[in-house]
């Protein structure tokens, strides 16, 4: 029995040191640069807007295509407002309402799909005055 115990916890050994090799294929981070809002930009709260991003260079293989989100931010804080969710990064465009939000000029939007990219900052009105 002892030799039983022992020979399975050396096999056990042996196979956990043993490299695996999965033959998984490497993922790019994609990151496309949002092209819309711009500064200068005016949203105004309820109104449909479209949020665009450039696609035109993506990598072959990408980590989180179909997992894309797009957030608000306010300043420096990011808001738990969701415009857009689990979409293609690849469709470098879509259509978002504005949420009833304070009014301010210093709103970006953060897109996600592998990684974050922030708007330029721009305006939101519409919203109360605080």
């Amino acid at each position: 029995m002892i030799f039983t115990s022992l020979f399975v916890a050396a096999l056990a050994s042996f196979a956990m040191a043993m490299p695996l090799n999965l033959n998984v294929a490497s993922r790019d981070v994609y990151t496309p640069p949002v092209t819309d809002p711009t500064t200068g930009t005016v949203w105004t709260v309820n109104d449909t807007v479209t949020v665009t991003w450039d696609t035109s260079d993506p990598p072959e293989l990408i980590t989180n295509r179909f997992g894309s989100s797009i957030r608000l931010r306010k300043g420096d804080i990011s808001l738990p407002v969701v415009l857009a969710d689990q979409f293609d990064i690849l469709l470098g465009e879509i259509e978002v309402t504005v949420p009833w939000v304070v009014a301010g000029d210093d709103y970006a939007i953060v897109l996600f799909g592998d990684s974050g990219n922030f708007s330029p900052t721009f305006s939101i009105i519409g919203g109360p005055e605080f």
